[in-house]
């Protein structure tokens, strides 16, 4: 090998040494500069967006007048016991002991049915209402979708969530009225479906003067 070559090999040598601590700077530079730039985070209500968009509004009303009369029914038969214990207090000298007892057994009676017409009644309003949330739920996760990537959100975290991470968030984090307004945007309910207002309960009657 000629000495040129030798001294050009060195040459060559020695620019490779040069460079590569360069790109090293280079490559830790912008990896300061990612990791230096701030990861954007929202949070969001899932269960009150659900109920304040337009189609949850409807469903909510429409689920107060199906169970209202069986709501009512309950109410009556609450008014029925307590009927029965003012009697029983007021009565408690003046009446036999077969009424006492008569009113007693009444009392209990009613007592297990209140019991179980309200054990009946939450399970079949849990399970309509889980209906209503895993509907609007799926689409409105869509929606929330679209909206993180389309305004750069790494995460959105739920503060409606049983054992929620969320300890402090500033109000400029919360999206939730940003997606019920583009929930309500995507699926609008239909023209003449308007939610229908919650009928009013019946007052109840008192036991003693049920019709048969």
């Amino acid at each position: 090998m000629t000495v040129n070559s030798r001294i050009l090999g060195t040459l060559a040598a020695l620019a490779m040494l040069c460079l590569t601590p360069v790109r090293g700077v280079h490559a830790q530079a912008a990896a300061s500069a990612a990791a230096a730039a701030p990861s954007k985070i929202a949070v969001i209500n899932i269960r009150n967006a659900i109920v304040a968009t337009a189609e949850g509004k409807q469903a909510q009303a429409q689920l107060q007048s199906q169970f209202a009369p069986k709501q009512n029914e309950l109410q009556n038969m609450q008014k029925q016991i307590e009927d029965l214990q003012r009697r029983m207090t007021e009565g408690a000298r003046t009446l036999s002991d077969d009424e006492k007892a008569k009113m007693q057994r009444e009392g209990e009676l009613l007592s297990r049915r209140l019991q179980r017409g309200n054990d009946d009644l939450n399970e079949e309003l849990n399970a309509a209402q889980g209906e209503l949330i895993d509907g609007i739920g799926r689409k409105m996760l869509e929606v929330l979708d679209r909206y993180s990537r389309e305004n750069g959100f790494v995460a959105v975290l739920d503060t409606s969530a049983q054992g929620s991470p969320v300890v402090y968030a500033s109000s400029t984090s919360d999206v939730t009225q940003d997606i019920v307004r583009l929930y309500d945007q995507a699926y609008p309910i239909k023209a003449g479906a308007a939610a229908p207002a919650a009928p009013k309960p019946a007052a109840p009657a008192p036991a003693k003067k049920t019709t048969p």
